[in-house]
């Protein structure tokens, strides 16, 4: 009794530190002009008429779209460099696994300054030479990210016998990237959805390197035009949390249909052999 009550205070201190706020800023971006104004949602509605929001996505203009689109191939991008790497150290170099752990948390020891002035020759030559779209800024925010969606695939490896099961398949003649595909990414797709989600849950708040390297993403956006339009700018940053919130729940049911089948497979397991046979991937 304890312990539940001790759970639901935590989960009701937790919810209003999170949702007083939000309430907050949807209140004051519902606020009409004079004192005794009745509330309007004329501030969202002007979210469609500011262009460097929603714009179209330009080196120029980009604001939504542009931030979308980096935290899409941020998130792409980390899993398609770290998964392997991390399954081939787990495989042939265990010994190298402190290194790559201690390197992957080095982003966290840095402050985001001090990678922006490592970052701004790299990206004033890529500028010069190749291209300057805002997109560019996901070699840095793959930095940025790794040190989160390492510690969150570590842990799906970890749950798993990664070694047993990609020698059984390899035994049945299966190539690595089948192994990779069919084996390895099926039974860590909870990690996987919680790496995406830290990806893209940091892109979307991402302010100082965009700033700083002079490109115009969401949150650059939002601070430029809280200095004209305090309500639209509120608005638009509600807007942001509600859609980061969506996702998450949005992922998590994701998340829920293979484990809900997986579950229903060793229930029958369980009823035709007798015997429990959840203490491993069968």
């Amino acid at each position: 009794m304890k312990l539940r009550i001790f759970r639901v205070v935590t989960l009701i201190a937790a919810g209003a530190f999170f949702l007083v706020p939000i309430g907050a800023m949807f209140e004051f971006s519902t606020r009409g002009v004079g004192e005794n104004s009745p509330r309007t949602l004329a501030n969202w509605k002007a979210i469609l008429d500011f262009p460097e929001l929603v714009g179209p996505l330009t080196p120029n203009s980009s604001g939504i779209i542009a931030s979308l689109e980096l935290a899409a191939i941020t998130s792409i991008a980390t899993l398609v460099v770290l998964v392997p790497t991390m399954v081939w150290v787990r495989l042939r170099l265990p010994r190298l696994r402190r290194v790559i752990e201690s390197i992957s948390l080095l982003p966290l020891t840095i402050p985001a300054i001090v990678l922006v002035v490592g970052f701004w020759p790299m990206y004033q030559w890529m500028g010069i030479n190749f291209n300057d779209s805002i997109l560019t800024l996901t070699f840095a925010y793959i930095i940025l990210v790794l040190p989160y969606a390492y510690r969150a695939l570590d842990a799906g490896l970890a749950a798993i016998d990664v070694k047993t099961l990609s020698e059984a398949a390899r035994s049945l003649g299966a190539g690595w990237p089948t192994v990779m595909w069919r084996v390895i990414v099926p039974n860590i797709s909870s990690a996987l959805l919680n790496a995406s989600l830290l990806s893209v849950a940091l892109v979307l708040g991402e302010y100082t390197i965009a700033n700083n390297l002079l490109y115009p993403n969401l949150q650059v956006e939002i601070v430029s035009l809280a200095r004209t339009n305090a309500g639209v700018s509120i608005a638009v940053a509600v807007a942001s949390l509600l859609f980061a919130f969506g996702l998450l729940v949005g992922l998590s049911f994701v998340g829920s249909g293979p484990r809900r089948q997986r579950a229903r497979v060793r229930e029958r397991l369980v009823q035709t052999f007798g015997r429990d046979l959840s203490g491993g991937t069968r």
